[in-house]
């Protein structure tokens, strides 16, 4: 038996990069506890840092390529796997022209390194415009207000929480997501220190949610309604002369101050009472409360995001932190300096959006990518242009685009399909071949996107805990052996240029992170990174403006004129009174569907349910116990019921990431919890028209019980 052995890493299940403190013995995990000397997590993880033990053990965990066959499923070698990869996406191009072959990105690339640095090239070695990502099922919002407003789409403001004095959560449960587009471990032990230093912390929500349980208030709001309330609350600092820009008077114009003002002047506290079921009172004070603190943060997430209107509510948002004053100081919204800088040299006011359209629905490009909701339609649509064959990477469309029905019925439609990812799951099974990275505990990690969002500016380098299993490969590895046959036959002739891209081969995660570290504003080399196992504390943020703007003229751009002219879609858009509406909701113990094939993180009674308000549940007789009959546009589910008045009437959710009892997976803890698939309700139709951000929040559904069936006596 070997001496059990001590490592620091930082865990990349989620965003909130807690340090981990884990110890291995004879290429085995004996335990994973926080890392009390980890400069920003301070010890503290929650329970999904455990599942990096089981994913590293998992029978289920694919390590080598596989070939779908007329009997079955084959292991075949690497260069068998690349070649044949390249050979079938080339030919598809050959045959149909280069968008004729898509890709999908899912969310767990930004968590991995290889992935995150590698996956780039190989994308613009397929010269398709047929891209997407988890990006529009998500956060699109978020980026497309930063692009406009800041000039940049990763300049997004970061709430100061460990600072701040007033903290308005709106459409967020950081209890449970530990931040998300905020970075920050520990919240409940923040939500602490704000009150106890004499602060307050609001959530506004359909749902009081686990975080709703920590703070000092909880407004409900009706899905996709916050709109209404933001114009209200912006209306009333005009109204009551509660303006104050501080050191941005010189960045904002006084021009766009006034016709904000004009813009907003019809939207009454009255009217967002109506509309979004808040009391007028409770909008009055709560305006007044925030313009009064201190330093103040209005913070909107993911039920903010995915809504009809979530364009026009991130850019609300980022307004009445700017004419508060509560942009760009302690205590407000902020802006990282992370010491790997994904953001610094790249061109100023650049705006990446609406360049191309999607075929079928012209619906609107941005940073490159088309959105998601599109992509099956997509694929089964004919003409020009069609999407013959598919490329997903630690993605799973199926689960999590909404109709996931439909993505199904369009896989089945391809010619060619491979997935880059560790699992037979229900978005693979369609592939031709699947090629799996080294996971987890095997590879390097360095967050270079969540560094860019966290309240709090650190470095921290986590080195592999185990050797990859012999024969496996890293991700970057596959990426740049399938980059280099794409690019085979296309290099330039000219030597220097040659050389730039055959280099560009021969670079690891590592040496880029060096080279990255150098540039930055810290003066670090990684080997200086790697010295300190539990991190670098580079301090608290900072006041970044002006030199952090990437627009042209170095000021913020209030009122960019998309927003300005989408105003009069929603004064057009109808209500939904009477209307069921469904929205989603997370576990502290789930984050994505690749996450339910670890035991300890799916135990317990049943998390995937209808949690339904009693008077709703009452009017369609609908008792404890019961299961229900869910139907939407685009199909019906039956799910068991959770009677609650943690729902606001009229409202219901059911949470994301289930479904895992489709045909042919390989997951056999999912499996037997399988659930259901809100993604078969969620409405591929039904997106903010702005920007082509899905709107998986605020779906109209109907509800009924299922009624046994009579039994004949014998």
């Amino acid at each position: 038996m070997s001496t059990p052995s001590t490592h620091y890493r930082t865990c990349h299940l989620c965003e909130a990069m807690c340090g981990l403190e884990i110890q291995t013995q004879d290429q085995e995990v004996v335990s994973i506890r926080g890392d009390k000397k980890d400069p920003l997590s301070r010890g503290h993880i929650c329970p999904k840092a455990l599942g990096l033990k089981d994913i590293y053990e998992d029978p289920d965990r694919l390590k080598y390529p596989i070939k779908k066959t007329e009997s079955g499923w084959q292991q075949i070698s690497w260069e068998e796997a690349f070649d044949e990869v390249a050979k079938r996406l080339q030919e598809v191009q050959q045959k149909h022209g280069k968008n004729s072959v898509g890709v999908y990105q899912g969310n767990p690339s930004v968590h991995n390194l290889g992935t995150t640095l590698f996956s780039p090239n190989f994308v613009r070695a397929l010269e398709t415009k047929n891209r997407f990502s988890a990006t529009s099922v998500d956060q699109l919002p978020h980026h497309l207000a930063g692009m406009y407003q800041f000039g940049h789409p990763s300049l997004l403001p970061i709430p100061d929480i460990d600072r701040t004095d007033f903290w308005i959560i709106m459409g967020g449960n950081p209890l449970v997501s530990n931040g998300s587009i905020m970075t920050a471990p520990d919240i409940a032990k923040r939500i602490r220190a704000i009150r106890e230093r004499g602060g307050k912390v609001i959530t506004i929500d359909p749902r009081f949610t686990e975080t709703s349980a920590k703070v000092d208030q909880h407004i409900f709001v009706k899905p996709g309604k916050d709109v209404w309330l933001l114009l209200a609350m912006i209306r009333e600092v005009f109204e009551k002369n509660w303006v104050q820009l501080n050191h941005l008077k010189e960045l904002v114009s006084a021009e766009e101050i006034a016709q904000l003002q004009q813009l907003v002047e019809p939207y009454t506290i009255a009217i967002a009472a109506a509309k979004t079921g808040v009391p007028a009172d409770t909008i009055a004070t709560l305006t007044k409360e925030f313009t009064a603190a201190n330093s103040a943060i209005i913070y909107g997430r993911l039920g903010v995001s995915v809504v009809e209107f979530g364009g026009l509510s991130h850019w609300l948002l980022n307004c009445l932190n700017i004419i508060t004053g509560n942009m760009d100081v302690p205590g407000g919204m902020m802006f990282p300096t992370p010491a790997f800088d994904a953001i610094g040299n790249k061109p100023k006011g650049k705006i990446r959006f609406n360049r191309w359209q999607s075929r079928v629905r012209g619906l609107p490009e941005f940073g490159g990518e088309l959105p998601s909701s599109t992509l099956a339609e997509e694929i089964l649509t004919e003409g020009e242009g069609q999407i013959k064959a598919m490329v997903t990477s630690c993605g799973n469309p199926v689960l999590s685009v909404p109709n996931g029905l439909k993505m199904e019925a369009a896989f089945e439609q391809l010619e060619f399909m491979v997935s880059i990812d560790i699992y037979l799951n229900e978005t693979t099974r369609h592939a031709d071949i699947i090629l799996p990275p080294a996971a987890g505990l095997e590879v390097p990690h360095y967050d270079i996107a969540f560094h860019q969002l966290a309240i709090r500016d650190t470095v921290k380098f986590s080195p592999p805990v185990f050797e990859k299993s012999e024969g496996t490969k890293y991700d970057y590895e596959i990426f740049v052996e399938l980059t280099k046959r794409l690019q085979a036959d296309t290099l330039p002739e000219d030597p220097a240029m040659r050389q730039k891209i055959e280099f560009s081969y021969q670079l690891t995660p590592e040496r880029i992170l060096d080279t990255g570290l150098r540039k930055g504003g810290y003066d670090l080399t990684l080997d200086q990174v790697k010295a300190q196992p539990h991190g670098i504390d580079l301090g608290p943020l900072k006041t970044r403006f002006p030199d952090r703007l990437h627009t042209l003229d170095k000021k913020i751009n209030l009122l960019p004129e998309l927003y300005i002219k989408d105003l009069q879609r929603l004064n057009d858009s109808p209500d939904t009174n009477g209307q069921l509406l469904l929205i989603g909701r997370r576990h502290l113990r789930s984050n994505n569907s690749w996450m339910h094939n670890s035991q300890r993180l799916v135990k317990g009674r049943d998390r995937c349910t209808l949690l339904i308000h009693p008077n709703d549940a009452k009017n369609r007789q609908l008792e404890k116990g019961d299961t229900a009959i869910v139907q939407s546009r685009v199909g019906q589910v039956e799910i068991p019921i959770e009677i609650s008045d943690e729902i606001m009437e009229g409202v219901v959710s059911i949470p994301h990431g289930w479904g895992h009892h489709r045909k042919d997976i390989q997951l056999g803890i999912a499996q037997a919890h399988a659930g259901i698939s809100v993604n078969d309700l969620t409405d591929e139709l039904f997106v903010d028209e702005l920007c082509g951000n899905a709107a998986v929040n605020g779906v109209p559904v109907e509800v009924f019980v299922k009624v046994p069936l009579a039994v004949s006596p014998a």
